[in-house]
């Protein structure tokens, strides 16, 4: 059994609140945009893992073929968005990534550590996140995200697994370590938020605009 099927079934703290969901099915246009965005980010942080520890070259090689799976999501979500008639717009970045960098250790072996640990906490977010809302979307949104739920319980399993080996304390360290900055998400995600994006919390009322 891997580190990470050992683990919990998703390293969460806390469950999405409704509110979220609710406005996240009303708002599916506006989800659907930002999610491009994410299948970028997930790319790019495979891709900068992959620059920052070259010498990792087993992990490196399943970044590698992760970067390619989050950049193949990417196209199919933008040919989602042309097939639905959402125009491509830019959006402002919600604060939820910015709020997980800001706990990453600034020295090594921490650093590494933590930002393995923050992968698979937001991959477990989304793949979270892709299972509420899949029976609540219109076709063929919801036939989508029922594939990409399943994609992201592989990342992170990907994640955890990596982190668990790269910890120097063994396991009681990286649960510890997993369970700290769970915590820390689980307040991003249900604080309200100026507005509404993959991995926000319940937007405020008068906060469902780019």
């Amino acid at each position: 059994m891997s580190a990470a099927r050992g683990a919990e079934a998703a390293p969460l703290a806390a469950p999405t609140p409704a509110a979220w969901v609710e406005a996240a099915v009303a708002n599916w246009q506006e989800l659907l945009l930002d999610h491009a965005n994410c299948e970028k980010k997930a790319a790019s942080t495979a891709l900068a893992l992959i620059f920052a520890y070259p010498e990792q070259e087993r992990d490196n090689l399943a970044f590698s073929r992760l970067a390619r799976e989050e950049l193949r999501h990417f196209e199919q979500v933008t040919r989602m968005l042309r097939r639905l008639g959402v125009v491509h717009r830019r959006l402002r970045p919600g604060r939820y990534a910015a709020g997980l960098r800001a706990a990453v250790a600034s020295a090594e072996p921490g650093r590494r550590l933590d930002l393995l640990l923050i992968g698979a906490l937001i991959e477990a977010r989304s793949c979270e996140r892709f299972r509420l809302l899949a029976p609540r979307l219109p076709a063929p949104l919801n036939e989508l995200y029922g594939e990409l739920e399943r994609s992201e319980a592989r990342h992170f399993e990907l994640y955890l697994e990596c982190a668990a080996a790269a910890a120097p304390g063994g396991e009681p360290q990286w649960r510890r370590r997993l369970a700290e900055l769970a915590a820390i998400e689980a307040g991003l995600i249900t604080a309200a938020d100026d507005e509404l994006r993959f991995h926000s919390g319940p937007p405020r009322a008068r906060s469902l605009s780019a």
